[in-house]
């Protein structure tokens, strides 16, 4: 086999590797593991380069090793190519991280009533934009909560709305991203949360810093474990996709769809999905990206059957 063979060859097989144990690559320096979960999807884009070498070399280990790292590749991703499951649902909920920059807050609320969801959480609410949102989804969503930036709408009666301290530490005390309300539905009471979790960055100094993510996600996590409500479903831009470790602490607590990839962000040209519909004790049963609004997220909308 010639050298080029053999590189490609390693290539498939390391390719394969990381696919499968993605969680064995350390997170330190400039957590590289957490950098690569998020966009581990895209580790497919060298299998068709790779399948090409082995072609035109007419090499049969190579097109093995090929064909194991397609076969890491569907494991990790083949149910989300799959279309968004339209089963029986209990509840219909749509996530927007609506931008505080966002030039139509009326225009977009309309857009977020298309799929008529029981349930819109939002985030980036501005003090300015909040009696636009509000105009437009009271009549069809007369319960809601707003705290902080955050907030819900919802067809239910709402109970012990409140924000909840997801603030990592050295930010301001001001900062406010997070609540929690009981969802009083006809399958019974249901603890949604609201979440925004703070931005990653890139840097040369700090690599992809998700410190105050990390921190967030923990402190989330935690008040999850301690939910005693049963039902819990959790709207919210965590600001990563759910294979990033840094959101373990909540990913372990809950569940998501399994089809669909739904790529939210940025709005122009998704490549991830960074808000998320999650649940515990109920089953997510798809997800699907809705039209662009005026922010530079997608909205999300997801089917969601409880438990019984």
């Amino acid at each position: 086999m010639r050298r080029s063979s053999y590189a490609a060859v390693v290539a498939a097989v390391l390719l394969g590797g990381l696919l499968t144990f993605h969680g064995a690559v350390p997170n330190r320096p400039g957590h590289l593991g957490s950098l690569l979960e998020a966009f581990l999807p895209w580790l497919g884009l060298a299998v068709p380069i790779l399948l090409g070498v082995a072609v035109w070399r007419r090499s049969i280990p190579m097109l093995i090793s090929v064909l194991v790292a397609v076969v890491a590749w569907l494991a990790a991703f083949g149910g989300q190519m799959l279309p968004a499951g339209g089963g029986p649902a209990d509840l219909v909920a749509v996530q927007h991280n609506v931008s505080d920059e966002n030039p139509d807050p009326a225009g977009t609320a309309r857009a977020l009533t298309q799929p008529r969801p029981d349930l819109i959480g939002l985030e980036e609410v501005t003090p300015e934009a909040l009696p636009a949102y509000a105009a437009v989804l009271e009549a069809q969503y007369p319960h809601h909560t707003v705290q902080g930036t955050v907030g819900l709408w919802s067809r239910y009666p709402l109970a012990d709305a409140r924000a909840i301290d997801i603030k990592p530490r050295g930010l301001d005390a001001d900062w406010n991203r997070g609540l929690r309300a009981v969802v009083q539905a006809p399958g019974g009471d249901i603890a949604v949360y609201v979440a925004h979790l703070p931005s990653v960055r890139i840097g040369l100094r700090k690599g992809f810093n998700t410190a105050w993510r990390d921190d967030s996600a923990a402190r989330l996590g935690a008040l999850l474990a301690t939910e005693p409500i049963p039902h819990v479903i959790l709207l919210g831009d965590l600001n990563s996709t759910v294979d990033d470790r840094g959101l373990r602490p909540v990913s372990s607590r809950l569940t998501w769809a399994s089809s669909g990839f739904a790529w939210s962000f940025p709005a122009r040209a998704p490549i991830a999905r960074i808000d998320q519909i999650m649940a515990r004790s109920a089953t997510v049963t798809g997800v699907r990206a809705l039209p662009a609004t005026g922010s530079d997220h997608l909205p999300i909308a997801a089917r969601i059957r409880l438990h019984r």
